[in-house]
């Protein structure tokens, strides 16, 4: 009879394998890099387009291309599309990064072909209708004064502006950029983006010789777009602005996010630090929820993450607390960093840190879809599955030593940007 009184034997991961994508090429250039994994008759089309053309004087520029794109084309309106996609059964989706915007489609096999001819015509024949691009300017507006009045998202969004500036990582976005958005523009940027020598495109699911076939049949063509394009190129220098404290005196929390400019996936240090950001805030057994929620109860949640872009890396903790105990918080916060700075991790503590992150990376791999974003992380930092190797390895052999290491390089806080949204 099973004893619920004992825990279930745990043991380490010892095998993650990865599905290596094929590599084709349609007639018009654009690599494809197929995952051709699962039984069910069902694929997931990405289109991927590097940003292009940063203009900080026009900062909205690629973000309303990304969400205009579907509202209309030469020969299809943004309900023929909308019917027409939902009619085969369909899901189309557009998704902007900072440094990659994407046409996402997912469709059964046997309405490819079908369903393709309409991605054609967004990514080739869009026109940005001048009344779609006004319902957009309106609601966006909406959007953004709302979320000007949650401290959170004012946290989060001085924060990148302190460490990235007028780039795509921190533009300061406010409701007058909305207001210049022309239409020319975004038609200029469409043609400078939107062409086969700027996409990639990644398929995930039952994608074999005819599928490819069919793509390569309506989507191998030359494309109208011929527009000039400058790739995005940004560098960084960290420069710590030290606290920025923003007055909401009606606030009952304060919102915290602090950190600085990191290494990249590229860097070979980069598992590790991201092995000591698990022990830090990158999970729910952490040291600061331990501390900051279980023992002082200042919060519901914190966390920590490293981010990798193409052009920089960051670290960043985040949190609400009571606007009476933030100085307490950031202070507790110091204080777990100083331990890791200072003291060896435990065995036990770094075994379980260890069994959760290998865990959460075979859980992470639980279809075609999942095993192709994993290789999309790769692909864009200019890396392979070697990456993935070390990384696993690293994982399960690094030391306490090596930790307290990383923590000393790493995670100054001396050097760190702090923001604070609420009543100082």
């Amino acid at each position: 009879m099973l004893n619920r009184t004992l825990a279930p034997e745990s043991k380490q991961v010892d095998e993650i394998n990865f599905i290596e994508p094929l590599k084709q090429t349609l007639d018009n250039g654009i690599p494809v890099f197929t995952i051709n994994a699962g039984k069910q008759e069902l694929v997931r089309i990405e289109f991927i387009f590097e940003n292009v053309n940063w203009d900080p004087s026009k900062p909205l520029q690629a973000i309303a291309v990304s969400h205009l794109i579907n509202n209309g084309t030469t020969h299809l309106s943004a309900k023929e599309i909308a019917d027409k996609v939902d009619y085969y059964g369909a899901f189309l989706q557009t998704e902007y990064g900072a440094d990659q915007t994407c046409v996402k489609l997912y469709t059964l096999n046997k309405h490819l072909s079908a369903v393709l001819p309409i991605v054609r015509s967004i990514l080739n024949e869009s026109i940005f209708p001048e009344q779609e691009l006004a319902i957009f300017i309106q609601n966006q507006k909406q959007s953004l004064q709302v979320s000007l009045q949650k401290n959170d998202f004012l946290a989060r969004k001085h924060f990148a502006n302190a460490l990235f500036g007028d780039t795509p990582y921190g533009s300061n976005i406010g409701l007058s950029d909305y207001d210049g958005l022309k239409r020319a523009d975004l038609l200029n940027y469409f043609k400078a983006a939107y062409k086969p020598e700027n996409c990639t495109i990644f398929v995930a699911g039952k994608f074999e010789e005819q599928e490819f076939n069919t793509l390569n049949a309506i989507l191998g063509k030359a494309w109208d777009n011929k527009g000039q394009s400058i790739p995005n190129k940004f560098s960084f220098t960290n420069s710590p602005k030290g606290e920025i404290l923003i007055d909401k005196p009606e606030a009952i929390q304060s919102a915290i996010r602090m950190g600085t400019l990191a290494i990249t996936r590229k860097h070979p240090d980069f598992p590790g630090f991201q092995v000591l950001n698990c022990l830090l805030g990158g999970y729910f057994g952490s040291r600061l929820m331990a501390n900051i929620r279980e023992d002082k109860g200042y919060t519901y949640g914190i966390g920590s993450a490293v981010a990798s872009l193409k052009d920089a890396g960051y670290f960043f903790i985040a949190t609400e607390v009571g606007t009476a105990v933030c100085e307490s918080a950031m202070l507790e916060i110091e204080k777990e960093i100083d331990i890791l700075k200072t003291e060896l991790v435990a065995e036990d503590e770094l075994t379980l840190v260890r069994n959760y992150m290998l865990g959460a990376m075979l859980g992470s791999l639980e279809n075609a879809f999942s095993h192709a974003d994993k290789f999309k992380n790769v692909y864009f930092s200019g890396l392979d599955y070697n990456y993935y190797e070390n990384y696993i390895e690293t994982v399960k052999s690094i030391s306490a030593a090596d930790l307290k290491a990383l923590a000393n390089t790493y995670l100054n806080t001396e050097n760190f940007t702090k923001v604070v949204v609420g009543k100082n």
